[in-house]
């Protein structure tokens, strides 16, 4: 079951640390009213210059706020540290504002005046690169939002490995790069799972599609099928610089605006400009590929970051897709994925078997590796997912659609999470002193006193 690499860290005994990835969670949600329309209120102050803040930023629009947490070795540090930061946005929102808890932004105006207006405020050059997208692309397909998970790999991994494999990469980068590219390809190949387990989003609201466009009927996940977000460029996974090099064609070619549009479902993520990666090597992923998860105030659950964790640590065990096979494997798992994204949530889907192999498969790992009950719990409620679609997150939310629209769910859901967040007894209220806090000073200031990083994996 273990590819050479997996049996070197299996019988060093040093299975734990692939669990021991640094995570970082990068969460969007849409500011809007009381009414379920786009906030008009301008960004908070609370929470620092919207253009120099690395913690609490926009995206595409101004509404658009992002919550970017400092990197965690546990899952549960880095909701700590994601709920800490949502509570400091919640509560430095004007009277009446709420964050709207779905991927799918609420009723979009049709007015291009109106949505040029609501483009976010940013330095002059993303200003621009923000307004050409819109002229490609058109003002919904920049709207839905999403939970962003970044994975780096933990160095004693890389250190292990690389004393035993020495011979077979020309320095350490080249086996970095190879292993990242490994997890990259096994969340590629298995999107598809992830947006049956966790698609939560059935519908669109008013004008978000033209009339006549979109699905027919709830599906999944809109936005994670070919009706959701932006372009859909299909980023090269054989390697590193095959990686890149396709992107760079792309940007050069006038498909992309510039290797910054590249939004693949994950990104390899590094130091200095894109052109260098090969050479300066992968330092994480982002994995793009969850809808937020309204029944969370956070838009994302631990149990799933935990399930994440264990799927990265599976395919940095197991062998590799042969590089012949990449292309052909990687492209089937792409029409499965717009397959999955866009059947009905109640219904059995097309791939239940290969779902219900791939879950036992990753039992048996947790098993053989032997991880917590936590695992254990999480792998059953999933199978149970699989067993009973109506159990999935999408499929819930369509017994809440009247009049073909969740705003009510929606608003009673955010209303519910602005009223817990104003209870906090001391939420933190730093970025209105400074705003270019280091990743450290952050931790210390989110949880002094009540929180110790590294209670719990």
């Amino acid at each position: 079951m273990f590819s050479t690499i997996g049996q070197i860290i299996f019988d060093n005994e040093a299975v734990a640390k692939t669990q021991d990835f640094t995570m970082g969670l990068e969460i969007e949600m849409q500011r809007v009213d009381e009414n379920g329309e786009l906030s008009k209120e301008p960004y908070p102050s609370g929470v620092g210059d919207e253009k120099t803040n690395p913690w609490v930023t926009n995206d595409f629009l101004e509404t658009m706020s992002e919550v970017v947490t400092p990197p965690a070795s546990h899952a549960l540090d880095a909701m700590h540290y994601l709920f800490g930061l949502n509570n400091a946005l919640r509560t430095a929102l004007s009277p009446g504002e709420l964050l709207w808890p779905l991927s799918m932004p609420p009723a979009l105006p049709a007015d291009l005046d109106e949505q040029r207006s609501l483009l976010a405020k940013a330095d002059p050059s993303k200003e621009e690169y923000l307004e050409e997208w819109l002229n490609r692309h058109g003002f919904s397909e920049g709207t839905p939002s999403g939970a962003h998970i970044n994975l780096s790999i933990d160095n004693r991994v890389f250190d292990l490995v690389y004393t035993y494999l020495e011979d077979r990469f020309e320095n350490r980068i080249e086996l970095e790069n190879y292993m990242y590219t490994k997890i990259a390809q096994g969340f590629m190949r298995y999107r598809w799972l992830i947006t049956y387990l966790f698609g939560a989003s059935p519908i669109a609201e008013k004008n978000y599609f033209e009339t006549g466009e979109g699905p027919a009927n709830p599906i999944r996940s809109v936005r994670q099928s070919s009706y959701g977000f932006g372009t859909k460029f299909q980023g090269d996974y054989s390697d590193v610089q095959s990686y890149v090099d396709r992107i760079l064609q792309g940007a050069e070619d006038g498909i992309l605006i510039s290797d910054y549009e590249f939004h693949g479902a994950v990104r390899f993520k590094g130091e200095g400009p894109l052109k260098d990666l090969p050479q300066s090597g992968v330092k994480y992923l982002e994995l793009r590929m969850l809808d937020l998860d309204p029944s969370s105030s956070v838009g994302v659950r631990t149990n799933t970051l935990r399930f994440i964790r264990l799927m990265a640590s599976y395919f940095i065990m197991t062998p590799p897709l042969r590089p012949e096979e990449v292309g052909k494997v990687l492209e089937r798992a792409n029409q499965m994925n717009e397959e999955v994204a866009t059947e009905i949530p109640t219904e059995i889907s097309k791939y239940q078997t290969n779902a219900r192999a791939f879950l036992n498969r990753l039992e048996m790992y947790a098993n053989q590796i032997q991880l917590g009950p936590e695992y254990q719990e999480e792998i059953e409620d999933l199978e149970d997912r699989i067993e009973n679609p109506r159990t999935t997150p999408s499929a819930r939310l369509v017994n809440h659609i009247k009049d073909d629209s969740l705003v009510e769910y929606a608003l009673i859901r955010a209303k519910r999470y602005q009223n817990s967040a104003l209870q906090s007894i001391r939420p933190f209220t730093g970025f209105d002193i400074a705003c270019n806090l280091s990743a450290e000073d952050l931790k210390l200031q989110l949880f002094k006193g009540n929180w110790e990083p590294g209670m719990d994996k």
